[in-house]
Formats: C-alpha cells, sequence, structure tokens
C-alpha cells in the first residue's frame, strides 16, 4: 500500500527506546489517513486497526452492574480504549495511566485523531505514570526507579480496570512488569477493585494455562474472548484475545 503522503508528527527517545508519530495517506485505501507508531523501529500500533482496543471496553463494561462506573486504563496508545469506554453509558469517569509522557504530549497538542474527544471531556483524566507500580505500590524499602511510582489516583478502587500495554502476558515491554501476571500480583490487583468489578486485559497472543489459572484464582469468573477482524496493513484476517474477569 503505497502512500500519497507521509508526515514524522513526533519523534524522541524515551525509557523504553526511540518512539515515533507518523501520518501518512494510502492511496489503496481511498486515501485514508493514518496515524501510526513506531517504537525502536518496531511497528507498535496504528489508527487503522483498532478493532481489539475498543472490544478491550465493549466487551468488559456492559457486564458491570453499575450505572456510574469509574474505569481505570492502563496505557493511553492512540486513545481507542478510553474513548470506546467514555462513549460506554454507564460510565462516569475515565482514568488512564501512561508510562510514556510523549504519548500523553500528542493528545495534549492535538496530535493524534481522538486527542480533543479525550482532553475536551471532564470525565477524562490522563496521567503520566507506570501503571504496575500504581496498582502495587512499592514496599518503603524498595528502591523507585521508574518514573511514575509515586502516582496519585483520585480513587483506591475502580469499577472497571482495562489494561492494554505489553502485547502478551508472555510478551512484555519491560521485564519489571512480569510480577503483576502472577497469580500473587493478580490476587492484588483484586484490591482495586469494587465488589462485582472487572478486569480486562487485551493481548496479542492466545490463552496460556497458567495466566489463566492466575486469573481464576483471583478472579470468580474468567471469560477469553476473540476479536477478528481485518488488518488492511497485512491484507489478512487477524486475531486478537481480550480476557475478562469478574470479581464478585
Amino acid at each position: 500500500m503505497a502512500p500519497s503522503s507521509f508526515k514524522e508528527l513526533d519523534y524522541g527517545m524515551t525509557p523504553l527506546g526511540e518512539l515515533t508519530l507518523r501520518r501518512r495517506e494510502v492511496l489503496s485505501l481511498d486515501g485514508i489517513e493514518v496515524f501510526e507508531v513506531k517504537l525502536d523501529g518496531q511497528f507498535l500500533m496504528s489508527s487503522l486497526v483498532n478493532d481489539a482496543e475498543i472490544a478491550l471496553a465493549t466487551f468488559a463494561l456492559p457486564l458491570l452492574a453499575y450505572t456510574a462506573c469509574d474505569v481505570l486504563v492502563g496505557g493511553l496508545g492512540l486513545g481507542y480504549t478510553p474513548k470506546a469506554a467514555l462513549d460506554s453509558g454507564n460510565v462516569r469517569s475515565v482514568t488512564v495511566i501512561e508510562y510514556l509522557a510523549r504519548v500523553i504530549d500528542w493528545h495534549r497538542r492535538g496530535l493524534v485523531p481522538l486527542a480533543r474527544q479525550l482532553t475536551d471531556d471532564p470525565r477524562c483524566s490522563l496521567i503520566q505514570g507506570d501503571f504496575f507500580a500504581t496498582i502495587d505500590p512499592p514496599t518503603t524499602d524498595h528502591v523507585r526507579e521508574r518514573p511514575g511510582d509515586d502516582t496519585q489516583l483520585t480513587s483506591d478502587r475502580f469499577h472497571a480496570i482495562l489494561l492494554d500495554i505489553d502485547h502478551s502476558p508472555q510478551c512484555l515491554l519491560q521485564p519489571s512488569h512480569a510480577a503483576f501476571y502472577t497469580p500473587t500480583g493478580l490476587r492484588r490487583l483484586t484490591d482495586r477493585l469494587h465488589p462485582g468489578g472487572i478486569f480486562a486485559l487485551w493481548s496479542a497472543d492466545p490463552p496460556e494455562g497458567a495466566f489463566v489459572d492466575g486469573l481464576e484464582s483471583a478472579f470468580s469468573s474468567v471469560q477469553v474472548h476473540e476479536s477478528k477482524f481485518y488488518n488492511p496493513l497485512l491484507n489478512e484476517d487477524d486475531v486478537n484475545y481480550i480476557f475478562v474477569a469478574r470479581l464478585d
């Protein structure tokens, strides 16, 4: 798919490596404008492929029994998960924790398609910090080495927590995330949920036994949904996975 135009909107070094935001038009798709993110030269996400990011919210939030829900989202990206959460009729607030300050800056500067829909909505808050350290704060004798370890949330508990940071529980952006996906880490996560709350996770990889077992040990019920979609970037069908766990 040859582009008719190409523009680099932002580039910079981050704690995870070189981060690039670019925009291009795809002639083979009637000149549609596509926003793409690359990390250390590797393709990370595209505005053209967002079905599973939206499904992370649409699979989870209708299951909540509450009519005024507070939602925590781990990972901002191009904003499709928090936007889908805001569009849900039962959501009162959406708090997004994003590790990379540049990603939040893209939204505040209006560089990405959903920027204004998030930053102009009073229900939505964007926080720069480490989701994993915020959910499970380090003990007093732990050396704080990561930015965002001191992130303060306005609430201790949420009705739903939606997570889209790592590629999967087996393929992590940082080794320090691994503890979260253990049975102990998942049980600690439940302390951040109201009774009847939902934890939902996006994964590029299919379910793996040890992680599913950990979810089932911490939550009352666990479902794994397939999010199937056509990927025009690859010209083929693709599938991602949404884990949805409920707490009684």
